[in-house]
């Protein structure tokens, strides 16, 4: 159990430095322990490699939250929280926001652990009966949503307009040789990072000061969306096709929230924080339900133990358990130290500082791979390019989530018919 334990630690500190660092995939340290983990099976067994790697996911799916809210840099499972939370951000609400995102991520996994007996029946028949509709699953969901968040004619019209844009973009993009964490970078990073920092310089914001006192009293809605995101989070983790990305969508459609209204901001993050941490774990737990990994850390957890029986689900949704905990108190030492600093720091040159620090991550990571550099450079100007115009247009960025929507909706719609 100490050895458990330790690995656990271990786990939450990787995750944590990955999730604090802009740009970085939990999947990208999973890779190197992986390559390592000939050199590590002579010292350490495959539990504790396996115990590892969760808790590493776990942390890193909570942690990246801050700089996600409060520097406006994205990752695929924040990326469509951003703009809500950097507006409460510019509001200065960012101890509130950060206690929101950590909140969410911890009673979806507690949802999620809760409802395991549950899940464990229903997932499986689920997954064999709803594969060949994904497709048609996907395309409801994301035009109802686009129905359901806009006001007007006119805004339906923008909305499905942007989400039919960022879809052929995604496609084109995915379609190149180029390896997909690159081109991931490149269009989150364009859509959803760039694009809101320039928006917020274009409209000569200034860094509140940060008010030290919040408020976060739990009602009926909150709860709500807590649990909405802790069940969709497990959807996500069984059913091919589908993502933080997607499940945002599905999220807010059950939900009822909009990423794009005020009043509807808390409940919103909620739902977006507690789908993320959710699908984190179910899509390790996958390969016991399902024998199916659903994430890169789940492939190489399924090549270190290939039989994986009650005693590891245990073990891992004990690391699980720790991990959220003490990341969630990580996350609100580390948001409340970062909103002090934001506090007194410039931020002007705070934001173009962030944007530098994109770019160069995202030309290491370019150079690294080998990709065509010139194509790239078209790549992140063009998704900068539409992310700028929801913030012009007047609708919620959540529309250009079809990046990665539109892609999967073909891709299924080819296995399938």
């Amino acid at each position: 159990m100490i050895e458990i334990v330790i690995a656990c630690f271990i786990g939450i500190l990787i995750g944590t430095t990955t999730g604090l660092i802009p740009g970085i995939h939990v999947n990208t340290a999973g890779a190197i322990l992986f390559a390592s983990s000939g050199l590590l099976l002579t010292q350490f067994s495959p539990e504790f490699l396996c115990v590892l790697m969760v808790s590493m996911s776990v942390a890193h799916a909570l942690i990246e939250f801050i700089p996600s809210m409060l520097l406006g840099v994205p990752q695929e499972g924040t990326a469509t929280s951003i703009l809500p939370g950097h507006r409460m951000v510019l509001e200065g609400r960012s101890k509130e926001v950060i206690r929101i995102v950590a909140v969410g991520g911890f009673g979806a996994i507690i949802v999620t652990i809760l409802m395991l007996p549950i899940f464990s029946i229903i997932l499986p028949i689920l997954h064999d009966i709803l594969k060949p509709y994904t497709w048609i699953i996907l395309l409801a969901a994301s035009l109802y949503l686009t129905y359901r968040l806009t006001v007007n004619f006119r805004d339906f019209l923008w909305s499905l307009l942007l989400f039919i844009l960022s879809g052929i973009l995604g496609w084109t993009l995915f379609q190149s040789p180029i390896t997909s964490g690159v081109t991931l970078m490149c269009t989150f990073s364009g859509l959803f990072g760039i694009s809101t920092i320039l928006f917020s310089l274009n409209d000569s914001s200034t860094m509140p000061h940060q008010n030290p006192f919040y408020e976060l009293n739990i009602d009926y809605d909150k709860l709500k969306s807590i649990f909405t995101g802790g069940i969709t989070g497990a959807i996500l983790g069984f059913l091919p096709g589908f993502g933080p990305a997607q499940g945002t969508v599905i999220a807010q459609a059950v939900s009822g929230t909009n990423d794009n209204r005020n009043d509807d901001t808390v409940n919103f993050l909620l739902a977006t924080s507690g789908l993320n941490i959710s699908d984190c774990l179910f899509s390790l737990i996958a390969i016991y339900i399902i024998g199916n990994p659903r994430s890169g850390i789940a492939v190489y957890m399924s090549y270190l133990i290939s039989e994986m029986n009650i005693n590891h689900l245990i073990i891992f949704i004990f690391a699980s358990l720790l991990a959220v905990s003490v990341s969630l108190i990580l996350a609100l030492k580390l948001g409340d130290s970062f909103s002090r600093l934001m506090g007194i720091v410039n931020y002007k040159k705070l934001s173009i500082s962030v944007i530098l620090l994109q770019i160069i991550i995202l030309y290491i990571f370019i150079f690294y791979y080998k990709s065509p550099t010139c194509y790239m450079t078209l790549a992140l100007i063009t998704s900068t390019a539409l992310g700028m115009l929801p913030h012009y247009i007047g609708v919620g960025k959540s529309h250009l989530m079809g990046v990665l929507i539109i892609p999967a909706i073909v891709i299924y719609m080819k296995m399938f018919i």
